[in-house]
Formats: C-alpha cells, structure tokens, sequence
C-alpha cells in the first residue's frame, strides 16, 4: 500500500520534425500542443498527491496527456522534468519492474498459447515463487474475479468481459503498492462496461489499495474515482470529487466535459446593481441566490458580457413566459425525453419524464423552458473561467 505523489511532473517529446520555412504571408499553424525548444510539451507541470488507497480517475480528450502520465508513474515513460514519489521513495529512475506497480492496459495483453492459469502465475513464475504459493495466490485472485471455472481455459474461448478480468488478475497476483489502468474497458460493448465498472469498484473496496485509472469517459470517472483530474492539452483543469467537479466547474471546458448530456450555454449579460446581481438572457431577467450573490460579491465582480450555462435537467418546461423555442429532435430515452431544441438559431438540449408524453413533442412543437438561479454558471466571456470559483 502506497501514497503516489507527482511533483510539477513535464513530460517533452523531442521534435524530429525538420522545421520549414515559412513562406511569405503564410498563416502561423494552431495546435493544442506547446511546442517548445525542447520539443512537444506533451503533460505540464502535472502536481498531484494520491492518498494511499485512494481511487484516482485521470480523464480528459484524446491527447490531453492523461495516458503519458499514467506512463511516467509506471516507468515505461522517461519523466523530464519534476519528481515521482511511491511511498516515500523517488521514482524517477527506479526500474518498472522495481516499483511494485501492476498495470492494467486496454488491450488485454494475454498470451494467446497459455491457459487462464498460466497466464496467472506467469509473472510469479519469472520471480521463481514456490509452487504452492503461485498456487495459492492464482486462485485467490480468480475467485475475487469470479474466474475459477475459466482457469483451464485459453483466452480465445472467453468473452472480452472475461478476458479482461484475466488481465485484472494477472495484476491483482503479484500484490503491488498501485494499481495502474489505462482505459481497460473501452474495447467492451455498453453492458459490459456497466458491469465491470461494478466490479472494479467492488475489487477496490477488496483489495484495499491505491488505484489510479486512466479513461476519456466521464462516465466511468464520475462514477469509479474518489477524486477526478480533468486534463486538457498536458494541464490539470480542475481536481475534486466527481460531485464537486459536476457542480462547480472551474471553467467553460470542464462544464462541458463532466456531464451527459452536455451544459447548455447561452449569451448573457452579468449585472449588478445597488450591490445585487441578476443575470439576463433571451429576454429572461434571472435573479441570483444569496450563496452566488456572496461568492460574486466576494470577488468584486463587475457588471460584463458572460457565457451563461444551464445543464439539461434543470431547465423545466414552462407553460407561458420563459424563454421560447422548436423542438428539433426528440429522443426517447425510456423514463426520460431529451429535447433538442433551437433558442435564437443555437441548440438546447433539455430532459423531461416520459409519462406518455412523446406524441407533445414532435418536430417543429413550440415550447417555453425557464431555469432557476440556483442552477446557473456564470463564465468570464474572455476566460472562460467560472466567476463564482476565480482563484
């Protein structure tokens, strides 16, 4: 059992591209990615303590370097620059196979020639245990992950969700200080995902040690990790509790990351007056909470343009006044409708029950919505910050 601590972690790929001459005129090419003298700044300055036994999600797009990250803790990544700690020893030039971590890839990874068992006690083999301890310790993990009946099998006679608790085993045998896993389910089919999701927060739960999990699934970050850290482009945007990151997102791209379906987002405009703010929007007047009123207050925010976000349950359907609109598509989703409707040539997207109601909402139906104050985020127009959450 182990802490993880990640101090200003970069990591820098060289950049062997030849560099060609820009000809005259020609417009400067924008990538996400810092390109630097050194090279391609592919995660930047990563700072992050991970408690022992701790569940820790990292997600993010493709490419914000939430992969290289997990990469560099396990040793198969060369850090740059910063420091790795496991326990109280520093890791950056410690051996993978030195730092008692287990890893957990997306592709399986199984050798296709060995049984179940064997590919088990495979890397027990290789440290050269006894035989009734490799033993032992095969069928304790195959029992955790419900695979006892498979152990004579080979991995082309089981289904991707048993495949996948083979390799989870393979980990679990070898008793490391951290578990590592990099999108592990992501080669599964919807209900299986499901499934297993369970069974990794039950394996946590058992097994009682540090777990650090790589996805670009909110889905599984919000419902798998004790903490989540958002990542876009190699930097941290925001680190808390998958409740904490879902209701008070720090800035415009957080917001829309976390959350299924997405926030809505609507021109606004701030205003504060005698020393009480209100927001305004489509010709709606919202007027703000005392707890909201406090934390703009607290900062002194002024009166601006801003990014207004709603998300999608809670807007509610009004029958006059509100903000109106045509609904575009309606989508059943079995007890609930998401309504995709266009408000002054932008989509919103909002959630109602079923009850029956799906013959109201054909395309080209007129609606009125309307959203409390409570449920609103207010974001600076020039950098997208939250302005509840500024520092």
């Amino acid at each position: 059992m182990a802490k993880v601590v990640l101090k200003n972690i970069t990591k820098i790929y060289p950049n062997t591209e030849k560099k060609k001459r820009k000809k005259k005129n020609e417009p400067e090419k924008v990538s996400n990615l810092q390109i630097t003298e050194k090279g391609v700044v592919a995660v930047q300055k990563f700072s992050l303590d991970i408690a022992d036994r701790e569940f820790i999600v990292l997600v993010g797009p493709s490419g914000c370097g939430k992969s290289t990250t997990l990469r560099m803790i396990a040793g198969m990544e060369e850090i740059t620059e910063g420091e790795l700690y496991i326990g109280d020893r520093l890791m950056n030039d410690v051996e993978p196979r030195d730092r008692n971590i287990a890893m957990v890839f997306q592709s399986y990874a199984l050798y296709p020639h060995m049984t179940v068992y064997e590919n088990l006690a495979f890397s027990l083999r290789i440290h050269k245990l006894p035989a009734d301890e490799i033993d032992r310790k095969v069928r304790e993990a195959a029992a955790i992950l419900d695979i006892t009946d498979y152990l004579d099998r080979k991995p082309k006679a089981l289904s991707g969700g048993q495949r996948q608790r083979v390799a989870i085993g393979r980990a679990i045998v070898r008793n490391p200080d951290v578990f590592l896993m990099d999108e592990p389910l992501s080669n599964l089919d919807a209900k299986l995902r499901n499934q297993m999701r369970a069974e990794i927060i039950k394996l946590h739960q058992k097994l009682n040690t540090t777990f650090i999990y790589v996805t670009h699934d909110q889905t599984e970050a919000m419902t798998l990790g004790d903490r989540i850290v958002v990542m876009k482009d190699g930097y941290i945007q925001q680190i808390g509790t998958p409740q904490q990151v879902f209701d008070h997102p720090v800035n415009v791209f957080v917001s829309g990351f976390i959350g299924f379906p997405q926030m809505n987002y609507f021109d606004a405009r701030l205003i504060r007056e005698n020393g009480k703010y209100c927001v305004e929007t489509e010709g709606l007047k919202i007027p703000l909470p005392e707890e909201k009123q406090a934390r703009l207050a607290s900062f002194d925010t002024p009166s601006q343009d801003i990014t207004l976000g709603i998300r999608p349950e809670h807007i509610t359907l009004s029958e006059s006044g509100g903000i109106a609109g045509t609904v575009e598509v309606a989508e059943l989703m079995g007890s609930s409708i998401h309504l995709h409707i266009t408000v002054g040539g932008r989509e919103v997207i909002l959630i109602v029950p079923t009850l029956g109601n799906t013959e109201h909402y054909r395309p080209g139906t007129e609606i009125r919505m309307n959203f409390e104050g409570t449920a609103v985020h207010m974001f600076s127009r020039t950098t997208e910050r939250n302005l509840e959450w500024q520092a």
